[in-house]
Formats: structure tokens, C-alpha cells, sequence
């Protein structure tokens, strides 16, 4: 959960998201383009990158309009921009401009700290998002994210998921919102084992192994007994989607040991090694064009297609075709 400062306006003239959990500081931005668009629907949004704001960018967006617009503008990675770029931010800090919201998502360590002390200084509204590295986080993250939802769920079935997805918030929280869609009531411990645990678990993650080691015809087969045997369709866009970003993550992180990779990924050690057999081969793009088509796979099995089944083939065709960039 993201813990925020006393000075709680989300539209203060200055946001200051500071950590390296992802879903934490996309939330943060979320909530401050949400409270904008309440205030003004054709609220102009900019999310940029250190590459996107170089000197003299930060003046140009934040320069008085004609329509005196409400405009957003995201500073992703803000400990990476240019020696130039900062000095444009901080004089920014000093006399921000109306009717516009900065907010600097910044990782918190010692790289790039004089912005994040100026913008502290400057009274930026902060919000912290540290990484949830202990059991104990996870289990309170899972539990506001059902009060969020304005849902019960028993403390064994908070623990009972903590333990079957893992260290990843974005799964616990997609995990949450398919719980939430799909049972009514009370979610207990029975509910999450049904979905996320023993036989369903296994063959789900069979289904996604499959496709992402490009064994269409096996995935396919997998998928089908899956289907015949009750497991949720949720379960399986669930595992694939877990597949395809395992193979993102470790592809774009550094090389290490397994253990060191588990503790940068929030992985099992065991994990790395199967991935990494995996993920020989893939592309950026492959995995771009996987990822896609497990969304619109989701999309089709909660309401937005005719046939979920067809939705589930379809993505795992997607995803096995992929995966053939390795050469096989």
C-alpha cells in the first residue's frame, strides 16, 4: 500500500512517488489523473521518460495556454534525467504553474537525490512506494485491496493466495479483482484454492508452460483438459499472463546468479532456471505481441467475447507462435 504525506491533495501543484514498486507508482500517477479528469474531463495527460524531457521540454508543457487547460505531466525514472534537464525541474519547483500537476516518480536511493530534496523541500505532496519485500506487506497489501473493493475475505484466504501467487503485486491484485468478479459473498479459503491452487494451479501453468516454450499442439491439448476438468478460464489467462511477464522481467534484467535475479524479480531460484530455459530466443517484440493477446484473451473470458474458450486458444496460438522466434 502506498503510504502518503499529511498534505493529501491529489492536486497539488507537486507529486513525489518515491520507491520501485511499479504498481505503487502507477497507482500514484492514476490517482492524480483520475482527481484531475474529475475536475476537468479534457484534462491533457503527458507520462514521459527521462529521454522525452530533455532541457527546455519541462517550460514548453507547462507554459500558460490560451484555454487555461488542467494538464498532468509524469516524469518517469525522475533520478535518470539529464544534469540540464534538473535544473529545469527545480527552478520549476519554485514557482509551479497553475492549473497543472507535476508528479516526479523517483526510485529513492542516492542517484539523482538533490531533485528529490528540492522537490521535498518545495512541499511536493509524497507518496512512498517501497518494494514489498517482507510476507507480512504482501498480506496487508492483498487485505486492502479487497476493503478496496468493498469485499470480505477471511485471513486464511488473504494467506492462502499470498502463498499461491507469490512476491508479484500486480498478479496478487489481478488475483483480488478475479475473485471479486467471479464469487459473490465472502471470499474464503475454499474459493482461493478452487482457483489458484492444487490440480487448477497445475494444469493452468501446464497450459502456460506449453505455449511459451512454443509447443502450440501440447498447449492446445493442455488447454482443452483443463477446460473439461472445471478449471476457471480466469485461472488459465491468469498463468499465461504470469509466463509472458516472467519471460519480460528476467529478459530485460541483468545477468546474475539465480538467487541474485530471485531477489531482484521476486522469484523462486527454481523459477529462474525454468525460465530462463524458456525464454531463449524471445524477442522485445514477441513479447509485446504475446502480452497483447493474453489481454484481449482476459477481455474475452470476462464478458467481452461470445466464446471464452475460442479467446483461450486463440491466445495460446498467439503466444506459442511467439515464442518459434528462438529457432526452433
Amino acid at each position: 500500500m502506498a503510504r502518503k504525506t499529511a498534505n493529501d491533495d491529489l492536486l497539488a501543484p507537486v507529486t513525489l512517488a518515491v520507491g520501485q514498486e511499479e504498481l505503487l507508482l502507477d497507482r500514484a500517477v492514476q490517482e492524480v489523473v483520475a482527481a484531475a479528469r474529475a475536475a476537468d474531463a479534457d484534462t491533457d495527460v503527458r507520462d514521459l521518460t527521462p529521454d522525452q524531457l530533455q532541457p527546455g521540454t519541462l517550460a514548453e508543457l507547462t507554459s500558460p495556454s490560451l484555454f487555461a487547460e488542467r494538464k498532468v505531466v509524469a516524469v518517469r525514472n525522475a533520478q535518470d534525467l539529464s544534469a540540464d534537464t534538473v535544473k529545469d525541474v527545480k527552478a520549476y519547483l519554485q514557482a509551479p504553474a497553475e492549473e497543472i500537476t507535476l508528479v516526479l516518480l523517483h526510485a529513492g536511493g542516492a542517484k539523482g537525490k538533490g531533485l528529490l530534496d528540492a522537490a521535498r523541500k518545495a512541499g511536493a505532496r509524497e507518496v512512498a512506494c517501497p518494494k514489498m519485500t517482507k510476507p507480512a506487506d504482501r498480506l496487508a497489501f492483498v487485505r486492502q485491496e479487497f476493503r478496496a473493493t468493498g469485499r470480505s475475505a477471511t485471513p486464511e484466504a488473504c494467506q492462502a493466495l499470498v502463498d499461491a501467487i507469490g512476491s508479484d503485486l500486480r498478479e496478487l491484485a489481478s488475483a483480488v479483482s478475479q475473485l471479486v468478479a467471479d464469487v459473490e459473498g465472502t471470499v474464503d479459503e475454499a474459493v482461493v484454492g478452487r482457483y489458484y491452487t492444487g490440480r487448477a494451479e497445475a494444469s493452468s501453468f501446464t497450459v502456460a508452460d506449453r505455449a511459451v516454450e512454443g509447443r502450440a499442439a501440447e498447449a492446445l491439448e493442455a488447454l482443452r483438459w483443463s477446460l473439461a476438468t472445471g478449471v476457471a478460464p480466469v485461472m488459465i489467462t491468469s498463468a499465461l499472463a504470469q509466463g509472458v511477464r516472467a519471460i519480460g522481467k528476467l529478459s530485460s534484467a541483468r545477468g546474475g546468479r539465480p538467487a541474485d535475479l530471485a531477489r531482484e524479480l521476486g522469484m523462486p531460484p527454481w523459477k529462474i532456471d525454468r525460465v530462463r530455459q524458456q525464454m531463449r530466443g524471445w524477442t522485445p517484440d514477441g513479447v509485446a505481441v504475446a502480452l497483447r493477446a493474453v489481454a484481449e484473451a482476459d477481455a474475452g473470458v470476462k464478458g467481452g467475447g461470445d466464446d471464452p474458450e475460442y479467446a483461450l486458444e486463440k491466445a495460446v496460438v498467439a503466444i506459442a507462435l511467439a515464442a518459434r522466434s528462438r529457432g526452433r
